[in-house]
Parts: C-alpha cells; structure tokens; sequence
C-alpha cells in the first residue's frame, strides 16, 4: 500500500481519504493523484489523502473473498488510520475487479465506507457473462451479485457512482445492480461513457463525477 497527501499537508492532520483498489496502476495508468491534486487545487474537492492499494493476489483478492474483505476493514484501512490522520469513513474506490471487491466488502461491513465509487465493474451474472465461466472465482462472483439483486433493502446504503462504458460487456450487469442498489435506498448513479475497459476510459470518468461523489460522501465540505 502506497499513501498519497497533498503537498504541505502533515500527516497528522485529518482529512479525509480515498481507498483505491489497484491503487498504482490508477495512479500510473489513470494519473488518479495528479487528477486528484488537480480537483483539490480548483476547490472541487476537500484535500484528502488516497491510500493506493496493492492487488496482491488479485483474482482471488478481488473475487468476492470474504477474507479479503474483513482483512480491508479490519487490518488495512486502520493501518492507514494509525499512519496518518483521516476523517470519518473512507471512499471505497475500483475498477473491474476492483469495484466488485469494494461493493463486496461494502456489503458485509456496510458502516465501513462513506461513499462507493466503482468503475466497469465486474457484476458476473450468467444471463450476460457466460464468456467468464473459465475465471476460476466465477461461481463466488455470481452468488454474491445473486445476493445484491435479491435484497430487499440495505443496512447502510451510501452514496455510489458507477461509469462503464456503454459498449463494453459489463454494462448489462452494471445497469442492473445500479437499478438494485436505487430500490435498497443507495443514492446510485451510473454513468455511461464512450471507451472500453481501461484505464485511459477510467481516468476519462473520473471528472467530474469522482468530484460529485466525493461530495456526496463528505457532505460536500471543501
């Protein structure tokens, strides 16, 4: 895990922070801290830091694991919480993968996070994604979106931006977890944009929507 302040800012001081699954390739491919230092610098979003975390085993990690999950909430995030100040609730972050694995650990530790925002993420349902069914965490994948589609309500709905492409597979699964998650009482929005399923697409998303959530978390204080 790599932690990213803006300059002058001390450790101490509390602000609020952006936990990012895949953290350095966003940072690398998707210039996600220059982004973010830009926004800052323009008043569009309060100063805050972003913790880049690592994928480490990341078919596994990020594939709905309930291990993975209490190790992000539990261990990492008050990892960071002991290294530099951080106010209230973090932002959970990802693409692909990486945002299924932040809903995933949303939903089994719902008070954990303030907001959500997840990019082409991968919802596996069988009516849309039987190309997948070789991924070795398929079948896990698919009961945990089974479990978000059937519920109810929420215990602690938060508010969510989703982007994906329009012409990518995954936005068949995203439109309807998005509409699932409207009907449990998240404020949940999809954004579809042109591109595909990749970074530079990602990073093209990020303005202003990654702004409006981040508002929408931290009660738009800047």
């Amino acid at each position: 895990m790599t932690l990213w302040s803006p300059d002058g800012v001390a450790d101490g001081r509390p602000l609020p922070l952006l936990a990012v699954h895949d953290g350095p390739a966003y940072r690398e491919e998707g210039n996600l801290t220059d982004r973010a230092a830009e926004l800052i610098d323009a008043g569009r979003v309060p100063a805050l830091r972003i913790a880049l975390l690592h994928p480490g085993r990341r078919e596994e990690w990020y594939s709905a694991s309930a291990l993975y999950a209490r190790a992000l909430v539990a261990e990492v995030l008050p990892a960071v919480g002991r290294a530099v100040g951080v106010e209230g609730a973090p932002v959970g972050m990802g693409a692909s993968l990486g945002g299924l694995a932040m809903l995933h650990a949303q939903r089994r530790y719902p008070h954990a996070f303030s907001g959500l925002f997840l990019q082409s993420s991968s919802f596996f349902m069988p009516r849309f994604d039987h190309m997948e069914k070789g991924f070795s965490r398929y079948g896990r994948i698919v009961r945990f979106v089974r479990t978000v589609l059937r519920a109810h309500a929420a215990e602690h709905p938060v508010p969510t931006m989703l982007t994906c492409a329009r012409d990518e597979d995954n936005v068949h699964n995203n439109r309807r977890v998005t509409a699932a998650l409207k009907l449990q009482g998240y404020p949940a929005t999809l954004v579809e944009t042109s591109g595909r399923h990749d970074f530079p697409t990602w990073s093209a998303a990020l303005e202003p929507h990654l702004a409006d959530l981040v508002g929408a978390a931290t009660g738009g204080s800047v």
